[in-house]
């Protein structure tokens, strides 16, 4: 299931104009926290699908019901392009397990590139919910290559993805080779370059929210 936050205007419709904008990424700090802005809601709309349990609470004039999560979710971040938009997530999700994961491209001298991954950090998610935020789904490739890693640690028993902009072709990479991924995007668009970048889109997410990198 793919799910466009953008499809009927909502906020979400006008953070994504002001992380698109050229003029407004140079505020890198709004730059961020339109992107954790965006995580907030798609954790307020992943809440909605998620099972819930009554419970009792004791308030100062006696007993209340009320409906909470049956369980945490494991909320789970590409570094470091990826930060601001877990940060929004655990905003709301804010007694879940996190866990981090590395991946990179590694690109050649011809333009080509593959994805490396040095580094992961969970808790355990073997029959739990993964929510894994990442703000560009563009091949779709880093997003395959990584949760394929964690499921080396357990199998997760649902997995939602997380997008600001999200690319065709990128949802029906992770569509085939993670059929049973739920795609949460703040938007889609149908282009993409052959370096691997969403047009429209919005540039290089991790350098917008925190400086350029050195390219080794």
């Amino acid at each position: 299931m793919v799910i466009n936050l953008s499809t009927e205007h909502t906020l979400v419709s006008n953070w994504i104009a002001e992380i698109r904008s050229v003029d407004i990424q140079k505020d890198r700090m709004r730059f961020r926290r339109n992107l954790q802005r965006i995580g907030e809601v798609a954790a307020y709309e992943i809440s909605k699908v998620l099972a819930s349990k009554t419970i009792e609470v004791q308030t100062p004039m006696g007993m209340a019901t009320a409906k909470v999560l049956e369980e945490q979710p494991v909320l789970t971040t590409i570094l470091r392009a990826g930060l601001p938009l877990h940060d929004g997530l655990l905003n709301y999700f804010d007694q879940a397990d996190c866990a981090f994961v590395s991946a990179y491209r590694k690109h050649d001298k011809d333009g080509s590139f593959e994805i490396s991954l040095e580094y992961l950090s969970s808790p355990e998610i073997e029959g739990r919910i993964v929510i894994i935020s990442d703000p560009m789904l563009a091949t779709g490739a880093s997003l395959v290559k990584t949760i394929q890693y964690l499921r080396e640690e357990g199998e997760p028993k649902a997995i939602h993805i997380v997008a600001a902009i999200a690319c065709t072709v990128g949802i029906e990479y992770v569509r085939r080779n993670i059929p049973t991924a739920t795609i949460w995007c703040g938007d889609i668009d149908d282009e993409i370059t052959a370096k691997g970048y969403i047009v429209p889109g919005l540039g290089d997410a991790g350098d917008l929210a925190f400086g350029a990198k050195i390219q080794s």
